[in-house]
């Protein structure tokens, strides 16, 4: 399996991984954390998917989306802090350093998970990041150890897969997921990425 992960410029794409089934629904398309609380909750049924649609074409897309041969399977949210509510959070802490992007939201398409796809996925996310100026780079996954944590809780990722991935803990949080703690997770990449990344393993 060879997956390819791209800015998420397609908008039928990401439409395939976060849209609903029903075209009037009200679902996340993962802007709770995008937006403002206001913005977000003034955006109701086909007016998130416009939204995200502008988004997709803007300079700034919402984030990335994995491939496998073609057939979008991944997502992940991927914004500078400052974009975010995370900019506002006063459950999760704000660390010394550069100004960081975030990724907030890691999700496989049902029958596709299982398959190795979420590594790929967070390092195409961090590459983006980096792409776009990104000096620090931040997750708040939970520490779940050898816990399962429910699937429909899981889209804020395992801190194992963002150790892998090179980063390390930083901080720890007032914020859970699935009742499990969630901790901030930080790479360094201005000038001395393989430092922050030795750091993390």
């Amino acid at each position: 399996m060879d997956i390819e992960v791209r800015p998420a410029t397609v908008f039928d794409d990401v439409k395939v991984l976060l849209g609903p089934k029903r075209p009037d629904a009200s679902v996340c398309w993962c802007l709770s954390h995008r937006l403002p609380s206001k913005v977000n909750s003034a955006l109701h049924g086909p007016e998130r998917g416009a939204f995200v649609a502008e988004m997709c074409a803007s300079d700034l897309p919402p984030g990335v989306v994995a491939y496998d041969d073609g057939e979008p399977v991944g997502w992940a949210g991927v914004a500078p802090r400052a974009h975010t509510q995370f900019a506002r959070s006063t459950r999760i802490p704000h660390v010394e350093g550069p100004e960081p992007w975030s990724i907030w939201c890691l999700r496989v398409r049902p029958g596709h998970r299982g398959r190795g796809i979420l590594p790929p996925l967070l390092d195409g996310a961090v590459a983006f990041a980096i792409e776009r100026g990104a000096a620090a780079i931040e997750g708040y996954p939970v520490d779940n150890g050898d816990r399962k944590v429910d699937l429909t809780m899981a889209f804020v990722g395992f801190r194992s897969l963002f150790e892998r991935a090179g980063f390390r803990k930083v901080a720890d949080t007032d914020s859970v997921s699935g009742g499990i703690p969630r901790v901030l997770m930080r790479l360094e990449v201005a000038g001395s990425r393989s430092t922050a990344a030795e750091g993390g393993r």
